[in-house]
């Protein structure tokens, strides 16, 4: 079930009311599609953030437009102030929820690998995967159990959950995770004290001498 967000019409692009826009709590978007025109709204911040929040990255949303129009969209991208840490531009992707489309899931990483609590180390080379599916199947996360993992094991995507819902787009040997064996420190190597004496290899010859 897609999420209602109300949207205001923005039709006025100036500099100024764009920063009275952002003043008054709201982030300028931009609604677009395939074959779809495009649009430009304001989204309320705290309500676009708390979707995102609660629901996830790809979770669908309606956008209730002011003039009496609705659209189902998803956040494809968006900008966010360096200085401030707050959202300034958003760009919202028409979805048709009849059709598949590709979208990237995170991984999470579930229990302490058995490799890992005899000294192995846990690298994950990927943190999220690419999935085929409908928007109403879009899956928030792919879950990895890591738990009975040892020394040397590998989890690739043939190994995730699978699900009649969704299909992985990933190549099926693509390594999520894996435990790799604890690196062996090289022995230092002994450096000569600055404070001995250095040695006269010539002394004996300059004697002679």
């Amino acid at each position: 079930m897609a999420i209602k967000l109300k949207a205001l019409k923005r039709d006025d692009l100036s500099n100024s009311v764009t920063k009275q826009l952002r003043a008054d709590g709201q982030v300028p978007a931009v609604v677009y599609g395939k074959d779809k025109d495009s649009k430009t709204v304001a989204v309320d911040s705290v309500e676009l953030l708390k979707t995102v929040r609660d629901e996830g990255r790809n979770a669908i949303i309606t956008l209730d437009v002011e003039n009496g129009t609705s659209v189902d969209v998803m956040l494809h991208e968006y900008q966010i102030d360096p200085i401030k840490d707050s959202l300034i531009h958003v760009d919202f992707y028409v979805v048709d929820m009849s059709e598949e489309m590709e979208v990237s899931v995170p991984v999470r990483i579930e229990g302490e690998a058995a490799g890992a609590k005899e000294g192995g180390v846990m690298q994950q080379p990927q943190y999220e995967v690419l999935v085929n599916a409908k928007p109403a199947n879009f899956p928030d996360e792919i879950t990895v159990n890591v738990s009975e993992l040892q020394i040397g094991d590998v989890i690739t995507v043939e190994d995730l959950p699978a699900s009649d819902k969704y299909e992985f787009v990933d190549e099926p040997d693509a390594v999520i995770v894996t435990i790799v064996p604890p690196t062996e420190e090289e022995p230092e190597t002994q450096l000569p004290d600055d404070g001995a004496e250095p040695e006269l290899v010539d002394a004996k010859e300059s004697d002679e001498e």
